[in-house]
């Protein structure tokens, strides 16, 4: 067997067993819901919505050239 094909059954068994979420808790998972939620809170407060939005249309015209 090569080392691809280790590999890929390796992160096959670690995504799809029965332990895939092995060490993972509540505790984690919602800390990580309130981050991204103190995240998007803080870009709205700051208005920073408006910003983003037209850097990425920039950005987006930058590439296809309209």
């Amino acid at each position: 067997m090569n080392r691809f094909t280790t590999w890929t059954q390796t992160v096959i068994a670690r995504t799809r067993g029965a332990h895939r979420d092995a060490g993972a808790g509540f505790v984690e998972y919602a800390g990580l819901m309130i981050i991204i939620a103190g995240i998007f809170t803080l870009i709205d407060s700051l208005g920073l919505d408006g910003l983003i939005s037209q850097a990425i249309l920039n950005a987006v015209n930058d590439v296809i050239g309209g």
